[in-house]
């Protein structure tokens, strides 16, 4: 029997990406500060300018591409997240998978990374999701998290208008109404 058609939009929390832009900014402006003037620090270790100004222009980079992938979310009109019979389309970060089909799913996991828990989706064809992607950077940060995590598909709350706990809740029940 086909589960009755349900289609449940998670939208893109602007708050929190707005947040996480001002964030990501302020990073960026000590990573500047570290290199242009860094701060007089007695430590022997990170007292060392040439370290400070690796650090900086670290923050800089790392920062300032959260920064610049934030921007764009925060002018997104598509919601972050949408589940239905075909599956997940997610559409909730910068490294987004697309569409993610029931009949692909093995299996959903929890990781918790610096306090961070992200939903971790494990698929029978792995490299298909990663080859599929347009853009070589979203191909290589996913063949990282490949590499890294036994999946490259992963999603979190942090810019979607939905707790971690009523999301994992909502995909639970839909992968057991799809019979995975």
């Amino acid at each position: 029997m086909e589960p009755s058609e349900e289609i449940i939009e998670i939208e893109l929390s602007k708050k929190k990406i707005l947040l996480m832009l001002v964030g990501s900014l302020a990073f960026v402006a000590i990573g500047i500060w570290f290199v242009i003037s860094p701060p007089a620090i007695s430590n022997s270790y990170w007292g060392n300018p040439t370290k400070l100004a690796f650090v900086g222009y670290a923050s800089i980079f790392f920062f300032g591409l959260c920064a610049f992938l934030l921007f764009r979310k925060l002018s997104d009109k598509k919601p972050g997240l949408i589940i239905d019979n075909t599956g997940i389309t997610d559409n909730s970060g910068g490294v987004s998978a697309g569409q993610i089909l029931w009949s692909d799913l093995e299996d959903i996991s929890v990781m918790e990374m610096h306090r961070q828990k992200l939903i971790m989706l494990h698929v029978k064809n792995p490299q298909e999701y990663i080859d599929k992607q347009t853009s070589g950077f979203k191909r290589k940060m996913m063949q990282m998290n490949y590499n890294m995590y036994g999946t490259p598909l992963s999603i979190t709350t942090n810019g979607l208008k939905i707790s971690f706990d009523d999301l994992m809740a909502t995909l639970i029940a839909k992968v057991k109404s799809h019979g995975q």
